[in-house]
């Protein structure tokens, strides 16, 4: 880890004061940290923010505010989460490991880096870590990388899970920066690859996460996020999917559909959720998921794999009602 300067402001425009291209906004610092560690991210300066208000989960009639301090599992635990969207509760439980959903910051998970092993290996070259220099994973151990919205440049997949149940339900980020403050639809807010795989999100320069804002949907009690990975804890998905549905004596009459583990961004599945909403079958509407892929030579299974875990919650929610 290289020497940095270290900050900790007690007011909001303290921080976006100290804000600058060289520094790095301190939550629960569990993915920064551990990315300092391996010099891959080298700071000028670290500003801590825990001290900062932004803080509280409001439900009202306008929907679910979640500031960006909030930590991952209170947000799980949270009664208001857990009763109308449990999606989200259910995303955040099957993240990380206890401890760290003790540490992380909904808004610091939503920012944390799309990364692969080749990433996280300084010996090997990896386009997000200096453009231009490649991308191996292309050609070697990429078993556990995306089949959408991948480039030339890069296949990592997007690792937040909470990411895209927030992106099933519509959720926006709030921003505050120097420029002052706007809201971005979080499905907007993540970039594909394309030519540049560094540049991950929408996010200025000297720009915070405040909150999140979950718009109200009546249905949205009725939810699941099915996650499937190697192992039962602390481990990314393979493929995963967050499905709610407004479903009636037996009929859908609306669906949100996104899935994780397969994409370079949260990937919402518009064509899944027409199917349901004109009357087609549970395996019909899965059938859809993949469309567009572009497997590489170690996760051809995960086409399969990302209709299976859609069906899966599909068939869930059908039995619970």
């Amino acid at each position: 880890m290289r020497a940095f300067g270290f900050a900790a402001p007690r007011g909001i425009d303290d921080a976006l004061r100290l804000a600058g291209d060289a520094s790095a906004f301190l939550a629960g610092g569990t993915t920064l940290v551990d990315l300092m560690k391996l010099d891959l991210l080298a700071p000028e300066q670290v500003i801590d923010i825990n001290r900062l208000p932004l803080h509280g989960i409001r439900l009202g009639p306008h929907g679910l505010r979640i500031g960006a301090l909030e930590r991952m599992e209170d947000i799980a635990r949270h009664d208001a989460v857990a009763t109308h969207y449990p999606l989200i509760s259910q995303a955040l439980l099957l993240s990380a490991s206890p401890q760290l959903r003790n540490m992380a910051s909904i808004g610091g998970n939503l920012l944390q880096r799309t990364r692969c092993g080749y990433f996280r290996d300084v010996a090997t070259p990896c386009n997000k870590r200096t453009p231009g220099s490649g991308c191996p994973a292309r050609t070697g151990d990429n078993r556990g990388h995306a089949i959408l919205g991948t480039s030339t440049s890069c296949v990592a997949t997007h690792a937040s899970d909470v990411a895209v149940a927030l992106v099933a339900l519509d959720a926006s980020v709030r921003l505050l920066g120097a420029g002052g403050e706007r809201t971005v639809a979080l499905a907007d807010f993540y970039l594909p690859p394309g030519d540049t795989p560094h540049v991950e999100n929408r996010l200025r320069p000297g720009e915070l996460i405040t909150e999140v804002i979950v718009p109200p949907l009546p249905w949205a009690g009725n939810s699941r996020y099915v996650k499937v990975r190697d192992r039962q804890s602390y481990e990314f998905a393979l493929a995963s999917a967050a499905v709610a549905v407004d479903l009636r004596d037996g009929v859908v009459h609306d669906a949100r559909v996104a899935v994780g583990g397969v994409g370079t961004v949260p990937w919402r599945l518009p064509a899944v959720e027409a199917a349901l909403r004109a009357g087609q079958s549970r395996e019909t509407a899965a059938g859809l998921a993949a469309e567009g892929a572009r497997p590489l030579a170690g996760n051809a299974f995960k086409v399969t794999l990302v209709q299976r875990v859609i069906l899966r919650a599909l068939t869930e929610l059908a039995g619970a009602r």
